[in-house]
Order: C-alpha cells, then sequence, then structure tokens
C-alpha cells in the first residue's frame, strides 16, 4: 500500500524568518499531531506508557508479545489455473501479487526501495531519532507537516494492518487512521519486529506487501505489470520508476502521467547516487529519455480467458468453494480461492476443447435466437476434457456474452437445466435391465395409451385424467405400432415402450438408477419427481450429467464423479490435496454390455442418429433426445473412450425451434439427430483424431420377428417380411455383436438415405393431470 507518511518529500514554500520562540511554537504543534508523539511514547516511555495516563494498556508482558502473522503474514496473491497441457488458462486474483524471495528480487530495486523511502534503514531501529529530529525542522520551518517520520518497518506493519482489513472499507479506514493510539501500535510492532527479524527480511516482506498502482501489489506483479518483466531483470531506470511510484501510486504513474513518472524516476536515482549506489555517469545513462514502459494491462478472472475456456474457469472456481476438501466450511474455503497463491492444473484438454468450441461456434452462430452446450467426459477417469458453449463468457448482453454456464447445474454456475427428452431413456433401460428384465423384453407398445398406474418410493402415481389429452401419450407415427422388443424400441425411441417398461418395474427403480448414474436430481437443485413421464425426459439436467450417465455406460457400468482439477501446488511448491474422481460400480458388466449394444443401434441403420457416424468409422454408440415443442434438442454419444454431450435451444427454454435459421441453415423442425447430431459430429471427429480405438463389449441380441401390416389382405405382400406398418425397414438394430446390422466382417454402412419425415423423431408429450403430475411437466422424443 502507498505510504501516507513519506520521508523525502519536500515542498518549496516562501520562507519566512522565525524567531527561536517560533520554531519552538512549531515544532511543539507538530508534536501534537505527528509521528514524534507516538515516537516518544513508544520509544521513550514504554512499557510504562499506561502510567501517563493516556488509556492505553500496554504492559511489559503485552509489549513483548507479536502476533505471529505480523512476522510472515499470509499475502493475498494471484493464482494460476492451467488446462491439462501446462498452458494458462486464466489468471485470478483479489490481489495481483506474486510473493517471491529478496533473491528473487534483485539488488537494484532493494537498493533503489531504501534509498528513496528510508536511507538510513540499515542504520536506525524502528525509529530513526534522527529522522524524527529532521522532520520536525523542516515542518517547522514550512509551517506545516510536510515531512513524516515513519520508518521502513513501520511503513510495513501499517501495510499489514491494511492487508488484514481486506476489502472491507471500514476496516481498511480504521487501519489507516492517523491516531495515537494506532502509531503507539504500529511502533510497539515495529520494535518487536526488528528483534525478530532481520533487515533483509523486512525489506523483503514490505516490496511483497506494497502497491505500486494499477492493480499490482508487490515487486513482482509491478514488474510484470508496466515493464513485461521479472524483477531481478530491472534497470536502473525501471527500478527507480517503481520505487517512485510508493509514494503515490497515482500522482506518478508511468502510463497515466509520463512526465510527473520521469521526474520522481530522477528524483530516485539521484537518491541511489547520494547513497552511493549508482556513480553519477550511471545515473545520467539512466536519465536518458522517458520512462519506457512495456505494459500489460491487468489481466484478472475467468472472463480473460481463450478459448471459451471462461465457463471451465468458473466451473473451477465453483469446485474449489465448494468442494470439502479445500476447507471444512464455506468461509475457510472462500479464503483459499481469495488468498490464492494457486498454481492449479486441471484436466481440460485443448486439442478437445478446441473441437468442442469450433463445433458449436460453427454450427450455433453467437448471434441466434438459441445457443448451444457441450462437454466431454473421459470413461474410466471422469475427467472433463472440454467444456464450452456458443455464447461467450461476459457480461456484455449486447455481444450475447453471459456467465451463465449452461452445461453446468445451477450450483455449479449453471441455470436451472433443459430437459433431456429421450435422451434418457437409456436411464430407464438400465433401470429395467437391473431389475431382471432381459435384452428381448417386450411390450405391446401401442400407438397411444393411457398413462399407467405406477408405483413410487413412497406409494402409488394414478392417472387422474384418464381419455383427455393430459393423461395419455402417444407415439409420433401412425405406424409406430407395436409389438416392440429393446433394441428396436430404442433405435426408434418408442414412447410406449418405456413407459410400459416403467410401469413393469416402478418409479423408484428408474429414479434410483437416475441418482446412480449420476443425476442425482434436477439441473436446478431439485430432487428428481416420480411421475411417469421422468421417464421421457421432462426434468431438467445439464450436459455435464449426460455426459457422465453416458461415460458409465462406455465404462461398463462403473461411474466415476467428474473431475476438474488434477493437481494444486502452492508458490512454494506445497501440494494442496484435491479430491480424485471417485469410481463405483452402478451396472453390473452385463448391463453395460446390452446398453452399449442397444446404443450402438441407435446409430446405425434404422436408428434415429444413423446420419452421425465418425469420419473413421470408429464405433460410436448414443441417443437423440428432444424435448416439448423443441424447445431443447439433445444427442449424448460416445466412443469407448469419449463421451460428450449436446445441447441446443434457448437459454431461457422458450425458443420453439420450428421454422428457425441455426447457424446460417434453415429447420423447418429441429431434432436431436439434426440440430445437436452434426455439433457432436463435427468436434468428435476432432476431438478422437490421433486416439486409439476402443470397441465395446457387446452381446448378442437377435432381431425381433418382422411385423405384419393388421389390414393387409392375405397374399396381398404388404406384410412380407423386412417391412412394417408405415412402409419403414425392421432391420433398424442391430443384430450382431458389435452392433452391426451385417455380418461380421462387413462394414457397416454409415450413411443412409436421409429419413423421411415419417419415421423422423418428433414426439411430444404432455405430463397427465395425475396425482403427483405438474402441468409444466412436458416432453418430445428425439
Amino acid at each position: 500500500m502507498p505510504s501516507s507518511e513519506p520521508l523525502d518529500t519536500w515542498v518549496p514554500r516562501p520562507r519566512r524568518r522565525e524567531t527561536p520562540l517560533g520554531l519552538l511554537g512549531h515544532g511543539v504543534k507538530f508534536l501534537g499531531y505527528s509521528t514524534l508523539a507516538g515516537v516518544l511514547l513508544a520509544g521513550i516511555a514504554l512499557p510504562a506508557a499506561g502510567a501517563l495516563g493516556l488509556g492505553l494498556k500496554s504492559g511489559v508482558e503485552e509489549f513483548d508479545s507479536i502476533p505471529a502473522d505480523l512476522k510472515t503474514p499470509a499475502l493475498t496473491q494471484a493464482s494460476w489455473i492451467y488446462d491439462a497441457k501446462g498452458q494458462q488458462i486464466a489468471k485470478v486474483y483479489e490481489r495481483d501479487r506474486r510473493v517471491i524471495t529478496g533473491e528473487e528480487m534483485g539488488t537494484l530495486i532493494r537498493q533503489a526501495q531504501v534509498d528513496i523511502e528510508d536511507a538510513r534503514f540499515y542504520e536506525h531501529g524502528a525509529v530513526d531519532l534522527k529522522g524524527v529530529l529532521r522532520a520536525i525542522t523542516k515542518n517547522a520551518e514550512s509551517g506545516t507537516a510536510v515531512q513524516g517520520a515513519s520508518t521502513l518497518t513501520q511503513q510495513y506493519v501499517k501495510n499489514v494492518n491494511v492487508e488484514k482489513a481486506g476489502d472491507d472499507p471500514v476496516a481498511v479506514l480504521e487501519a489507516q487512521r492517523k491516531t495515537l493510539g494506532r502509531k503507539v501500535q504500529e511502533l510497539k510492532y515495529s520494535i518487536k519486529l526488528e528483534e525478530e527479524l532481520t533487515k533483509d527480511q523486512i525489506l523483503t516482506n514490505y516490496l511483497n506487501i506494497t502497491y505500486y498502482g494499477q492493480q499490482a501489489y508487490g515487486i513482482q506483479a509491478a514488474a510484470q505489470r508496466y515493464f513485461s518483466k521479472n524483477s531481478k531483470d530491472l534497470t536502473v531506470a525501471e527500478a527507480a520508476t517503481l520505487a517512485g511510484l510508493v509514494q503515490n501510486p497515482s500522482q506518478f504513474d508511468p502510463k497515466a502521467h509520463p512526465e510527473a513518472s520521469r521526474k520522481r524516476r530522477d528524483v530516485v536515482i539521484d537518491k541511489m547516487v547520494e547513497n552511493k549506489h549508482l556513480t553519477p555517469e550511471q545515473a545520467k545513462e539512466a536519465k536518458t529519455g522517458p520512462v519506457a514502459l512495456h505494459y500489460q494491462a491487468p489481466q484478472n478472472g475467468c472472463i480473460t480467458a481463450d478459448a471459451g475456456m471462461g465457463f471451465f474457469c468458473d466451473y473451477v472456481k465453483h469446485v474449489i468453494k465448494q468442494d470439502p476438501v479445500f476447507g471444512k466450511t464455506a468461509a475457510e474455503r472462500k479464503k483459499l480461492w481469495d488468498q490464492g497463491g494457486l498454481f492449479i492444473h486441471t484436466t481440460l484438454d485443448p486439442v478437445k476443447q478446441a473441437a468442442a468450441l469450433k463445433a458449436v461456434t460453427t454450427k450455433v452462430k453467437v448471434t441466434d435466437q438459441v445457443s448451444a452446450a457441450m462437454t466431454m467426459v473421459e470413461p474410466g477417469t471422469g475427467r472433463i476434457l472440454a467444456m464450452t458453449q456458443t455464447r461467450p463468457y461476459g457480461i456484455d448482453p449486447a455481444k450475447n456474452q453471459t456467465v451463465v454456464n449452461y452445461n453446468v447445474d445451477a450450483a455449479m454456475g449453471g441455470g436451472n437445466g433443459f430437459q433431456p427428452g429421450s435422451n434418457f431413456k437409456p436411464i430407464v433401460a438400465a433401470a429395467g435391465l437391473e431389475a431382471g428384465l432381459t435384452s428381448t423384453q417386450s411390450y405391446p407398445s401401442p400407438n397411444k395409451m393411457d398413462w399407467p398406474t405406477m408405483t413410487t418410493c413412497d406409494g402409488t402415481w394414478k392417472n387422474l385424467e384418464k381419455g383427455k389429452k393430459g393423461g395419455t401419450i402417444p407415439n409420433e407415427s401412425s405406424g409406430e405400432v407395436g409389438p416392440y422388443e429393446l433394441k428396436e424400441a430404442m433405435a426408434l425411441s418408442v414412447n410406449t415402450y418405456f413407459v410400459q417398461m416403467e410401469q413393469e418395474i416402478g418409479l423408484c427403480a428408474v429414479k434410483q438408477m437416475a441418482n446412480k448414474l449420476g443425476v442425482a436430481g434436477k439441473a436446478s437443485g431439485k430432487p428428481l419427481q416420480e411421475l411417469p413421464a421422468l421417464g421421457l425426459g421432462t426434468q431438467e439436467v445439464s450436459p455435464l450429467v449426460m455426459a457422465n450417465v453416458y461415460a458409465t455406460f462406455a465404462n461398463r457400468g462403473t461411474y466415476c464423479t467428474p473431475v476438474a482439477i488434477s493437481s494444486i501446488t502452492t508458490m512454494d511448491g506445497k501440494d494442496v490435496p484435491v479430491s480424485p474422481a471417485t469410481c463405483d460400480r452402478v451396472l453390473a458388466e452385463s448391463t453395460a454390455d446390452i446398453i452399449n449394444t442397444v446404443l450402438l443401434g441407435v446409430t446405425e441403420k434404422g436408428g434415429t442418429a444413423r446420419d452421425l457416424g465418425l469420419d473413421d468409422d470408429r464405433q460410436i454408440a448414443g441417443k437423440t433426445g428432444t424435448s416439448d415443442e423443441k424447445k431443447s434438442a439433445w444427442f449424448s454419444g460416445y466412443t469407448g473412450n469419449l463421451a460428450a454431450s449436446v445441447w441446443l435451444g434457448g437459454p431461457a427454454g422458450g425458443v420453439p425451434m420450428k421454422n428457425i435459421r441455426i447457424g446460417g441453415k434453415w429447420f423447418d423442425e429441429v431434432f436431436g439427430a439434426t440440430g445437436p447430431g452434426p455439433i457432436w459430429q463435427m468436434a468428435m471427429n476432432d476431438a478422437v483424431r490421433g486416439m486409439p480405438e476402443k470397441e465395446f463389449e457387446t452381446v448378442y441380441i437377435p432381431n425381433p420377428p418382422p411385423k405384419r401390416d393388421p389390414s393387409a389382405s392375405p397374399g396381398s405382400g404388404s406384410g412380407s417380411p423386412g417391412t412394417w406398418p408405415g412402409g419403414q425397414p425392421t432391420d433398424i438394430a442391430p443384430s450382431w455383436p458389435g452392433g452391426r446390422t451385417q455380418a461380421p466382417g462387413r462394414p457397416p454402412t454409415r450413411k443412409p438415405a436421409q429419413p423421411t419425415q415419417q419415421d423422423r423423431p418428433t414426439q411430444q408429450e404432455q405430463a397427465p393431470q395425475g396425482q403427483q403430475a405438474q402441468p409444466e411437466e412436458q416432453h418430445g422424443d428425439g
């Protein structure tokens, strides 16, 4: 902090002839409000100052005590956040400071600071009586207090008190108040400090705590701010410039006031010559020309992160402020973040981040009505490898900026999430398989049905709206008439199939399976509601949560908590404990293998995501999803070693994606396969390049028997194998291990014809007004 009592300032004024008595009068006046009063009381009267009737309780024991944080205060510093390759994501701080050792500071700045602030620093104790007498004389001659008498040690003590006050303006003012009591306390601490620390240690501490303007605290931050170099590399002119700032960082700011800074620099250089730290020749050379800056503007916070990493940076901040490993209380965790001084190494992969950013900003423009968000997670480790969205991190709505992270739950800096639609159906299937259903489980799956009665964890849900619109659930196409088995129902995303599965296993099983897979509740923080539409994706979630659900499938049923931080070290090289991913088996391997096989079928011939294969033709599995009125569309997909979830929609959830232009392309309607699907495909093509191919452990699931059109007459052929009502092919799900529709050894078909409007998945439904239903719960299929 700037010293309010400089040692060297001399303000020329017209000199008056004074009598000895007049001089004495000025001296007595100065004693009444200046440092001398404190000096006399502390330096002469202590430890018996209490006997002077000043109300001070100081005794020998109190005087001998000194707070430990005055010796080595925990200074607020900047922290650095890095990606997985060690590249800086952002620098964050409450105060931009980096504490360094005396050796790291270099000699020049130490000499310059002492020469201009307290030239006799190494000669006097905590109190410089000679300096006091000089101040009395000069202030008496001028008729006012133009020169103080604080030593560098006293200034350091004051700065510590200001630092401890933090951002509390009342506490800061109190720490800076010019009162007799405060001055006595500073002198007491200064005397004790000089007994506890060497002069070099005090100077080092002073240079680390002092404010140099332009948000730079400490000499290292100042050297970087003004000259883009380390303190030890400063030239004579640069060191003199910074040393001169301390007295008044605003007045002598070399960026704002270059001429005032130059004059002040030259005063410091003259002082260095006077104290024999420079020769006249060196001084002359150093004074040549103006102050030459290589200025670096303050770069603070996640808003400065490049490559769309601001949201991930913000997520890291929320992790540190909420994870108990960083402190038992919220206050302790906040203190760790605010105090800084950390090197935070994260899991973010810059290659995959770039791939995700390119996709969400190419396929969706920042000026579009809607936005997109994408998260990538590594199966088996929980490591978050990418997290980005179309709208940039920032606070300017005119530039379509936002600080809401659409990828995460509200508690971690996100919003209230988005309805996932049919993205949720694999969770229902996993619950069914764990409950004992088979991979060929069949249900009548009518084209339309009343919501059936379902058991819940605490009772029963009943449909009170039977026969009414809100009490029924339809499939999309008139041709979607069962019976269906699991892989065909998943590939076509048949609503009534999964409703009947929910009815058989109960809503409690679905909710519990969601919890096991990491869907602890809604993105808003509210618990999942046990409603029949739960399994059809009506309750809002975030892309990070869904990406991790699918990563669990890829990891054959072992769930790993998502992690963003790999390690943290302090400035002095000490490790800060971080929470590793905890991995627990939540599905039997056999269950996960069936889910993977079924979801492979979604991305192959006949499936809703059949056009989303990758360029290198590696195995992919996934599921589309579209909510009611096309207000939200999803695709969550994965390879054996990378899972990703993409959401597309209106940030506030209120933009029906019909007759809309997105990314320069016109859409009559947006579906999971046509909106977010291509974003996923573009990003994954770049992200998996160079990664080893890892195939899934699959199981053999036979095709269901071919359906026959019930209206066809015998011998008409309309019910021949390979067709079903509506003319859609029955070969819509994998029949060979690995999810292929052809025999092993034949290349899978990746680029079939575009789906017709008839076989596009467009289902929407509205939850019934039952005992537990809510009118706003709606669903759409994808």
